[in-house]
């Protein structure tokens, strides 16, 4: 195992990779390296390039301003970019930054001093990894696609269109959004012959919210489809018996107020708003071919809506949220049952010959975007099958994949988060 350098600015700020905002947790997850089965894992330094990864360089949005796509400070939004050759050239994927949400004017108001609320504060370059290798042997159907990472600034999974001007907030995920999409158009992807929305945690709920509207840019002969990575967040009862997750979805709903215009009008016109932010009650309207990858037993759904602190004041779950190996019988019958949970979320949108599965029984949150859970020697495998494949044979129709492991423990093949 590797032993990265601490970045003490990096660890002074967000020790072990969690931030606490208004008491919840957010985990960054693009900070979590490498780990491995009942081992705890490093924060990477920002000067940290893992394997000698491409470093592709930050790109602002010019044209953004005048449409009133800014970040959660007024800050220009951007992308990286790495442009397709050869078989890739009109190929794209893009790539849908996560990082938690803001639920509050004094949480969003945080956020603006970070990179998940200004550019700023974003990274000019970042390593391109997992699904964003250019490497054929790291991503061996991808690689040399135009992969575009779209950086996360509005708190909200890119769908709010407002502003809180006493403040000085803007809400405008959704104008990112549509800014970005235009941009790139403009720069070959309209002649796109395939293209793969992705996204990683609040990345991969944005990419079920706008996986349709993302379908609707191209013409029908253009093959499009969509890839969720962590971003089955479920409207789970608590270890208290309340329903953390639903109190922040529902101040995030409430705080942006345009949130609940750009939600699926189909959900919208039965369930309320906040209900519609869960991607339980989305994705089996998503008309569009939807790859669903997740961990059963989701580190950051563990730690910040299962199990957080708040909802844990005698500390009884605080070795366990930490490190499942360090969890009494009783707490792992409570997994199962988020286990089941997420299984009978997902029932519908199964049946449905187009879409695709990997649900493992790991401890994990975001694989497609890390090297050693995407595709390296000892990735995590259902069926013999790694991630990277799994979803490559989706994506071409070269087999169905509705992958669904058996429950905990029975898979020796994870890469678990165990946190210090």
């Amino acid at each position: 195992m590797k032993f990265f350098s601490f970045w003490a600015v990096a660890v002074a700020v967000c020790l072990f990779g969690v931030w606490v905002v208004d008491g919840f947790l957010e985990m960054n997850e693009e900070e979590i390296f490498y780990t491995e089965a009942n081992a705890s894992y490093y924060i990477e330094s920002k000067a940290y390039n893992p394997n000698n990864a491409l470093l592709v360089g930050l790109t602002l949005i010019k044209s953004a301003a005048a449409k009133g796509a800014v970040c959660l400070d007024g800050t220009l939004p951007g992308y990286h970019w790495h442009r397709g050759y050869g078989s890739g050239a009109n190929s794209w994927l893009i790539q849908l930054e996560g990082g938690g949400w803001c639920n509050s004017v004094r949480a969003c108001v945080y956020r603006k001093t970070t990179r998940r609320g200004s550019s700023n504060y974003m990274e000019k370059q970042l390593a391109f990894t997992g699904i964003l290798s250019n490497k054929a042997v790291e991503n061996p159907d991808f690689f040399n696609w135009n992969r575009v990472k779209l950086r996360y600034c509005d708190g909200a999974s890119f769908t709010g269109d407002s502003e809180h001007k006493a403040a000085q907030l803007q809400f405008r995920g959704q104008r990112i959004w549509s800014a970005a999409m235009e941009d790139l158009m403009s720069k070959g992807m309209r002649y796109a012959n395939q293209a793969l929305l992705s996204g990683c945690s609040a990345g991969g709920l944005a990419s079920i919210l706008h996986c349709d509207e993302f379908r609707n840019f191209f013409p029908r002969k253009t093959r499009v489809k969509c890839l969720s990575d962590a971003g089955l967040f479920l409207d789970a009862v608590d270890v208290s018996g309340g329903r953390t997750l639903r109190n922040l979805y529902g101040g995030v709903v409430g705080l942006q107020v345009g949130v609940q215009n750009n939600l699926p009008r189909i959900c919208i016109n039965h369930l309320d708003p906040t209900s519609c932010f869960f991607p339980q009650n989305v994705i089996g309207n998503v008309k569009t071919p939807l790859f669903i990858l997740n961990a059963a037993y989701d580190s950051w759904q563990i730690q910040s809506s299962l199990a957080p602190s708040s909802a844990d004041p005698a500390g009884y779950w605080s070795h366990c949220r930490k490190d499942h190996s360090k969890c009494s019988a009783s707490q792992i019958q409570f997994l199962q049952g988020f286990r089941n949970q997420m299984l009978n979320a997902i029932k519908g949108f199964s049946r449905s010959r187009q879409n695709g599965l990997f649900i493992n029984s790991c401890f994990a949150h975001c694989q497609s975007e890390r090297q050693d859970t995407w595709f390296a020697d000892n990735s995590p495998v259902l069926g013999h099958k790694p991630i990277a494949l799994a979803v490559g044979d989706w994506y071409f129709d070269r087999s169905g994949e509705k992958a669904i492991d058996c429950p905990y423990p029975c898979d020796s093949s994870c890469h678990n988060l165990v946190f210090r």
